[in-house]
């Protein structure tokens, strides 16, 4: 685990509640790209107003329910949306900037051309448009690791998005709306300065994946992961004779903040770590798992996060990433 990611686990795991420290993570996570051709969004505009949301999340740690009301919509089973809502709820409710409007469609002749993520008015009274983007991207490439990554090489788990597809439509489409025609028939008073708010985590092959240089485009600490495929992680499986790991599968909507996980429950894991093992190895679809160890003080501690992914997925993820040429 980086320096980056361990200072992020270990913030927002000062969180008991889980929708919190979700909350939590998508503020303070670094951002998957660089600041260049797009403004990023910057949650804080000052460190008294990150000192604040520190102190606001701690409140709502401790009464957590209107958050939960919020964002535990049983409508909100894509990813996506879930993390817009927490946005949206410190927007409204945080102490940082304040929010003017949400999810703003636009039409023209009654067709929705698009829709604005986020309006607000940061303490300044900068007028600013937020666009949310949280990707999970394996990286894909060939094996020279020290050749720099392309954004193309970064896929979707399900080879239905690509990191270049993606950045194409932000910085083209999403981030140009408010400077549309379309929008200033709102009536929202400007001018506005587009921002990208982009989080996630980059996935790279093997356990040795920080060899890889990351596409120039990339934030220099962003969140890695690794990935392996189903025989790969048989045979280090095999090879890890006394691992005291406890193995996790992390379902969507828990790949934004680390999970707890209790002694008793690390114990059932370890103890049925061979069926775990072998229902990994007969995957069919790319699954995200957590590696827990235990630390010093005896708690357990999430160590990495990583794919595994069928034995033919590599050649079918080269065949989408080489699509983009």
């Amino acid at each position: 685990m980086t320096a980056q990611a361990s200072a992020l686990t270990h913030l927002v795991d000062g969180f008991d509640d889980v929708t919190v420290r979700d909350l939590a993570w998508l503020l303070f996570a670094p951002d998957l790209l660089r600041e260049g051709d797009a403004a990023l969004a910057h949650p804080f505009a000052s460190k008294e107003e990150r000192d604040a949301t520190l102190a606001w999340l701690k409140a709502l740690d401790a009464a957590p329910q209107p958050l939960h009301d919020h964002a535990r919509d049983p409508k909100f089973t894509r990813l996506g949306i879930y993390a817009e809502s927490l946005i949206r709820f410190f927007l409204a409710h945080g102490p940082a900037a304040r929010l003017i409007a949400a999810n703003v469609p636009l039409r023209r002749q009654r067709r929705t051309i698009g829709e604005c993520d986020f309006l607000l008015e940061s303490a300044d009274g900068a007028r600013l448009h937020w666009e949310l983007a949280v990707k999970f991207y394996l990286h894909i490439g060939d094996d020279d690791a020290a050749r720099t990554a392309r954004l193309s090489n970064y896929v979707g788990p399900n080879l239905q998005d690509r990191f270049d597809i993606k950045h194409e439509r932000l910085m083209t489409h999403q981030l140009a709306l408010t400077g549309r025609a379309e929008f200033a028939l709102l009536g929202f008073d400007g001018p506005w300065q587009a921002q990208l708010f982009i989080k996630g985590r980059l996935f790279y092959h093997g356990l040795d994946g920080d060899a890889v240089v990351p596409a120039p485009e990339i934030g220099a600490h962003h969140l890695r992961g690794w990935w392996l495929t189903a025989s790969e992680w048989r045979e280090a499986r095999a090879h890890a004779s006394g691992d005291e790991r406890a193995w996790v599968v992390q379902p969507r909507m828990a790949w934004l903040a680390s999970r707890r996980l209790d002694a008793s429950a690390a114990g059932t894991l370890i103890a049925e770590s061979d069926a775990i093992r072998s229902r990994l190895e007969a995957t069919i679809a790319p699954t995200m798992i957590a590696a827990y160890m235990r630390d010093e003080a005896g708690q357990w501690i999430e160590e990495s996060r990583g794919f595994i992914v069928p034995d033919d997925w590599p050649a079918r993820a080269r065949e989408f990433a080489a699509s983009a040429d």
